[in-house]
């Protein structure tokens, strides 16, 4: 399976849908939409619609239905990136390569680009016309709230400068980071005209374990990185005396726990068989990418 292509045809195709979402969008304040499109088409691994992709594909459904869920999972993703790198969250000056959005525009304009990137994703969800559009949406926001990515940032952010064990920050990312990535493997089997039930558990599975991978892995990099490549500032969590995988387990511990995941991820999608090939060798990117 040849990686590089698979996430190349995912990101084109997903980045297309962005650009026509982007593009039907309206509102009185052309400032805000361009801040809006800065944060979006300004680069990114798309790993999260590629996962939509390759799932969907594994199920047999159509890439047009995938469209909307893997738009509308990228928008989440790129709204919680401009609230994270927000002065009263990370505090962060450099996102993929490029000033934050509050650096290249104000604060004020990216708190509310965080705010329309995060309605225009349930907004493009719930007008595809489909009979799962609603369960759809609850799917993304379910994943990407309290219960999910929201809550799981409000604990990273009570965790700063704290002692906390392992068994809690396996629990914060399994919402943060792993919410999310669950979600773009359960979407497409919303959409799938039979019941799949045991192949969309074992999606579900699959995602656990490499959502919690992908965590790692961006943990040893906060370490072992290098800005220019990971397009973002290399020790941002040490600066901020965050707890990470590698602070409590060690970096070659850490490692190995990383391709533990990997394998169990893997072992999850047996009963896809032969259609999970695409899903197997993303697994395997996780954690051996270097940004």
């Amino acid at each position: 399976m040849d990686i590089t292509a698979l996430l190349n045809t995912g990101r084109q195709r997903v980045d297309l849908a962005l650009a026509r979402v982007l593009d039907q969008a309206s509102g009185p304040s052309t400032y805000l939409a361009d801040a809006m499109r800065y944060s979006v088409m300004g680069g990114g691994k798309r790993l999260r619609p590629v996962l939509v992709y390759a799932a969907g594909q594994a199920l047999g459904v159509d890439d047009e239905l995938l469209d909307a869920p893997a738009a509308a999972v990228e928008l989440i993703h790129a709204y919680s990136l401009v609230h994270d790198d927000l002065p009263s969250m990370d505090d962060d000056d450099l996102r993929r390569g490029r000033p934050t959005c509050h650096k290249a525009f104000d604060e004020a304009t990216a708190l509310l680009a965080g705010d329309a990137l995060q309605t225009l994703a349930f907004e493009h969800l719930a007008s595809l016309n489909h009979p799962a559009a609603a369960r759809l949406v609850a799917c993304l926001a379910k994943a990407a709230g309290r219960a999910g990515m929201a809550g799981g940032q409000a604990v990273d952010l009570a965790s700063v400068g704290q002692q906390i064990g392992l068994e809690r920050l396996i629990e914060m990312h399994a919402h943060k980071t792993g919410a999310l990535i669950v979600a773009s493997l359960e979407m497409p089997g919303l959409l799938c005209e039979s019941s799949q039930g045991e192949r969309v558990q074992a999606l579900r599975a699959y995602g656990q374990a490499i959502g919690l991978a992908f965590q790692i892995q961006d943990d040893v990099l906060d370490i072992e990185g290098d800005t220019a490549v990971i397009g973002k500032t290399q020790g941002a969590d040490l600066r901020l005396n965050k707890p990470t995988y590698p602070a409590l387990l060690g970096l070659e511990g850490a490692r190995q726990r990383a391709c533990e995941l990997v394998d169990e991820a893997c072992h999850a999608l047996a009963p896809l068989g032969d259609a999970a090939a695409p899903l197997n060798a993303l697994a395997r990117f996780m954690i051996e990418r270097d940004h």
